[in-house]
């Protein structure tokens, strides 16, 4: 049911405004935070985030997001509380078609997780997702205690307990993979119905 390969995608850098279709959306988390966090001439900051580490099927996914200092965007705050799928495929696309928006996906499949331990896969796909950014950020966040060993090496960055809910950047980020791997997880369901991975989305539930 999975990749068979650790697996990037890449975005771009371009130059463009927006914020369009923001119905209902929770009050996107302010950027005061990450601009404490950042260097005092920090211009570009990322934030990474990963979803998939508590299911019992499915790939780990993270992924790093730029969203300029000046570009607002409606509805960034910590997937968990973005109550609905289509909120969250919403305000995806509204990142991700976003051309000022830099943002890169990284993908662990199951063979290497069990190979290397869903600690390590996970801190694994937040490099994968970071080496795909197309133009590197002056300071980068990651949400939780630890940096991956790309990251850290970079001397750049800072881990944040519970960053997805203080850190629009990571937020940012945090819908990204959420989206992207429930996307997954729907064709594998698309394959293997009898699993039901379109509604548990691989986390084990009472039906299990």
């Amino acid at each position: 049911f999975f990749f068979r390969h650790a697996m990037t995608a890449k975005a771009k850098c371009q130059t463009t405004s927006a914020s369009k279709g923001a119905d209902h959306l929770p009050e996107s988390l302010p950027r005061a935070f990450e601009i404490q966090c950042a260097p005092l001439k920090c211009t570009s900051l990322a934030g990474i985030d990963e979803a998939g580490r508590g299911p019992l099927a499915g790939p780990v996914v993270a992924a790093a997001c730029v969203v300029p200092f000046d570009l607002h965007i409606s509805g960034i705050a910590d997937s968990k509380t973005i109550t609905t799928e289509a909120q969250r495929e919403q305000v995806y696309d509204m990142l991700t078609s976003e051309p000022r928006v830099q943002w890169s996906v990284g993908v662990v499949d199951n063979n290497q997780i069990d190979k290397i331990n869903i600690l390590q896969a996970a801190m694994l796909s937040m490099d994968i997702a970071a080496q795909g950014l197309a133009c590197t950020p002056d300071y980068v966040l990651v949400d939780g205690p630890r940096l991956p060993e790309g990251v850290k090496q970079k001397g750049n960055a800072m881990a944040v307990v519970k960053g997805d809910s203080k850190c629009f950047s990571i937020a940012a980020a945090s819908i990204i993979a959420k989206v992207t791997r429930d996307r997954l997880m729907h064709q594998y369901h698309a394959q293997y119905p009898e699993y039901n991975f379109a509604q548990h989305k691989g986390y084990p539930t009472g039906e299990h």
